[in-house]
C-alpha cells in the first residue's frame, strides 16, 4: 500500500470551553461575597465597567463650567457684583484687590502718613505660634469643642473613638513583659503563647518547641508553668483535666479526692456516680458538692477574649407565601451586583485612540465587560429557576414542615428544568435560601430516599432523622429507648431501615447511645428529687 498525501474536508461537533464560558461556570458556584469581591475586581480592572448606582462622592467638585469656572465664566450674579464695585473702585468703595497688589505703596513713613498712625501699632509684634498658643490654652466654650457633641465635619467617625477589642494573645503577651526579664525566657514564652488557640489550650505535646528553639525540655517547663499562672485561670493548659485542675488550684480546692475526680473524667462524662464515689472516697453529699464546683469552672477560658468574627448569612433567595396559597419565590437584589458598561465612554475613546494596541485594549475591555454582564444576568435567572423548582417539589416541607421533606436529587431537578446535574450542582453551592421555617443551604433539600415499608412512596433521609429524634426526645426515664426498639417502631412508622442507619443518624445528631441517656436522665432526676427533699426539710410543713 503505498503513502500518498491528499487534502480531506471533515466536519465533527466538539464543545471548546472558551474564557468566557469558564468564567460563566466559575461565577455559578461563587457564593454571594466571593461574586462581590470578583466583581470589585473586573470594576478595577476594565475601565468600561461602572456600577450601576455609581453617585458622586459628596466632597467632589463639580466638573461643570457653569457652577464652578473663572470671574468670566461665572453666573449672572458675579458679573453684576464686579459691575456694581464689590469687585472694583467705582462708586468710592475700596480698591480691588488687583488694584491692592498692583500699587506702589511708597518707603515707611509714606505708609505711616497715609495711615495716620506707625506701623507698630497696625502690625503687632507678637508671634502668629505664641496666639495660637494662647488660643490652644483657652477653656472650650462650646459642646463640641469639648469633643460631646457630633462634628459638622463630614469625615467625623465615631468608629474612630472605639476602644480596639482586646485578643488572648494580647493579654498574655502583656503579663509576659512584666513575669520575665531575660530574654531567653521571653523568647520562649512568646513562642508558647503563639501556640495557645483560641480556647485557651496548647498543643500536647512540646518537645519540638524545645529543639525549634534551641533549649532544654527543663527551660520550656519552666517558663509553661508561670504561663499556667496567668490571667484567665485555666490558660495555657494541654488538656482538659490540667485546665480544671489549674483552676482548682487557684480556688485552692485541689484536694486529693478532687484530684481524683479529675483524673477520672471520663468515668464524670459516663455518669458513674458508683465509679467515681469509690475512688474519690466520699460519700454521696461529697460527690455532688464536687462535682458542681467542676460546673462551675471554665473548660474554655480563653473563649472569653475577642476571637474570629462570625459572618453572617445572607440569604440568595427569599420564598414567601403567596396570595393564591402558594409560594413566591425572588431573588435578594442585594446580592446581586449591579454593573453596566459603558457604551459613551467607549465611543469617545474609539475616537480619540490611535494606535492600534490601544484599539485592541479597549475592544477586549468592551468584550469582557459585555460577557460579565451576560454571565450576571444568566447566572441570576438560573439559580431564581432553581430555586423555583426545588420549591414546586418540595412544597410539603415549606407547607407541613421537615416531616414532609421529599427525596430529592440533582437529576430530578435538572431533568425538571432541562439542565445537566453539575450545572444544578454548582448553582446549589454556597447559596442559601430564606424560608418561613428558617434560611437553609440549597443543598439542604438533597436527600437520599428511605424505602417505604409498606412498599408505598419513599422517605426523606432527613425527615427519618426528624423522626428519630422526636422519638429520643419524647421517651421518659424509665423507659428508655434502644436502637432496635427506635427500629421497630419506625418500621411500624411504614419506614424500612436498618439498626445501624439509626445508630448511624443517632450520632450524626450527637445524641448519646440508650446505656448513656438512661444514666442522664436518671442523675437529673435524682438530682430535682434531693433539690425537692432539700426544699421540704427547710420549710416543713405546719401540723
Amino acid at each position: 500500500m503505498a503513502l500518498t498525501q491528499r487534502l480531506e474536508f471533515r466536519q465533527s461537533q466538539s464543545l471548546v470551553m472558551t474564557p468566557q464560558l469558564m468564567q460563566a461556570i466559575k461565577l455559578l458556584q461563587l457564593s454571594n461575597l466571593d461574586l462581590t469581591t470578583f466583581v470589585e475586581e473586573e470594576l478595577e480592572r476594565n475601565p468600561l465597567l461602572e456600577r450601576a448606582n455609581d453617585e458622586a462622592p459628596a466632597g467632589e467638585a463639580p466638573t461643570d463650567a457653569g457652577q464652578y469656572g473663572n470671574g468670566d465664566e461665572a453666573g449672572g450674579q458675579g458679573e453684576g457684583q464686579g459691575d456694581d464695585g464689590f469687585g472694583g473702585s467705582a462708586d468710592g468703595f475700596e480698591p480691588g484687590q488687583d488694584e491692592w497688589m498692583s500699587k506702589d505703596l511708597g518707603t515707611r513713613a509714606e505708609i505711616e502718613q497715609t495711615l495716620d498712625t506707625g506701623l507698630d501699632n497696625v502690625f503687632s509684634e507678637e508671634p502668629a505660634e505664641a496666639a495660637a498658643r494662647n488660643a490652644q490654652d483657652a477653656a472650650p466654650t462650646t459642646y463640641t469643642e469639648w469633643g460631646g457633641g457630633a462634628s459638622g465635619d463630614e469625615d467625623y467617625n465615631l468608629e474612630a473613638f472605639v476602644a480596639a477589642e482586646m485578643t488572648l494573645s494580647d493579654h498574655l503577651a502583656e503579663q509576659l513583659s512584666v513575669a520575665f526579664t531575660a530574654p531567653a525566657q521571653r523568647m520562649i514564652g512568646q513562642y508558647l503563647i503563639d501556640l495557645v488557640d483560641e480556647a485557651g489550650y496548647l498543643p500536647p505535646d512540646l518537645g519540638q518547641a524545645a529543639e525549634r528553639l534551641g533549649a532544654s525540655q527543663a527551660d520550656v517547663e519552666g517558663v509553661l508553668a508561670v504561663l499556667q499562672k496567668f490571667d484567665p485561670p485555666g490558660i495555657c493548659a494541654r488538656s482538659l483535666s490540667e485546665c480544671l485542675a489549674i483552676q482548682l488550684r487557684e480556688l485552692d480546692r485541689y484536694d486529693p479526692a478532687m484530684q481524683a475526680l479529675v483524673e477520672h473524667l471520663d468515668l464524670l462524662a459516663k455518669r458513674d456516680i458508683v465509679a467515681l464515689r469509690k475512688i474519690c472516697g466520699v460519700d454521696d453529699e461529697d460527690i455532688a458538692d464536687m462535682i458542681g464546683e467542676i460546673r462551675r469552672l471554665n473548660p474554655k477560658p480563653g473563649m472569653k477574649f475577642g476571637s474570629a468574627r462570625l459572618q453572617t448569612m445572607v440569604p440568595d433567595v427569599y420564598v414567601r407565601p403567596g396570595p393564591d396559597g402558594g409560594w413566591h419565590v425572588e431573588l435578594n437584589s442585594d446580592t446581586l451586583p449591579r454593573v453596566l458598561v459603558n457604551q459613551t465612554y467607549y465611543s469617545e475613546l474609539s475616537k480619540k485612540v490611535g494606535k492600534d494596541g490601544d484599539k485592541s485594549y479597549f475592544t477586549d475591555a468592551l468584550q469582557n465587560a459585555t460577557w460579565l454582564v451576560r454571565a450576571l444576568d444568566q447566572r441570576a435567572r438560573t439559580i431564581l429557576k432553581v430555586a423555583t423548582e426545588i420549591v414546586r417539589q418540595q412544597d410539603g416541607f415549606f407547607t407541613h414542615g421537615v416531616a414532609h421533606l421529599r427525596p430529592l436529587n440533582l437529576k430530578a431537578v435538572a431533568d425538571a428544568i432541562q439542565m445537566h446535574e453539575s450545572t444544578v450542582s454548582r448553582v446549589t453551592a454556597n447559596k442559601y435560601m430564606a424560608t418561613n421555617r428558617g434560611t437553609f443551604e440549597l443543598k439542604y433539600f438533597f436527600t437520599a430516599s428511605i424505602a417505604s415499608a409498606d412498599g408505598g412512596e419513599a422517605h426523606s433521609a432527613e425527615a427519618v432523622r426528624h423522626h428519630i429524634k422526636q422519638l429520643i426526645d419524647s421517651e421518659e426515664p424509665s423507659a428508655i429507648l434502644s436502637d432496635d426498639t427506635i427500629v421497630e417502631r419506625l418500621r411500624a412508622s411504614g419506614i424500612d431501615i436498618a439498626r445501624r442507619t439509626v445508630a448511624k443518624y443517632r450520632e450524626a445528631m450527637r445524641i448519646p447511645s440508650s446505656v448513656q441517656r438512661r444514666r442522664d436522665k436518671q442523675s437529673a432526676l435524682g438530682n430535682v428529687l434531693s433539690t425537692a427533699l432539700s426544699d421540704r426539710s427547710r420549710n416543713p410543713e405546719p401540723a
